[in-house]
């Protein structure tokens, strides 16, 4: 299942601004999406899987590359590791 506000706030981060601004402050910028309890719980601890069964690939990965995590430990939260 998709979810239009986890989407939206992923392509919202594609700009350097705007990424820039959600590392120095992630609860600022949440407050402007309409997030349910378990996806503003899955973004705050960086819940790869829960995230990538919600929104487009694409998204999911420059979402974490936007949020400063390495590509290495991206995919091996991805894969449950």
């Amino acid at each position: 299942m998709r979810d239009y506000w986890l989407s939206k706030l992923f392509f919202d981060l594609q700009t350097p601004a705007a990424a820039a601004a959600y590392r120095s402050d992630r609860e600022k910028m949440l407050s402007d999406y309409p997030l349910g309890e378990q996806v503003r719980n899955a973004i705050m601890s960086d819940d790869v899987p829960f995230l990538a069964q919600r929104t487009n690939a694409y998204l999911l990965r420059y979402y974490f590359f936007a949020a400063g995590m390495k590509d290495e430990e991206f995919i091996r939260r991805l894969r449950g590791g």
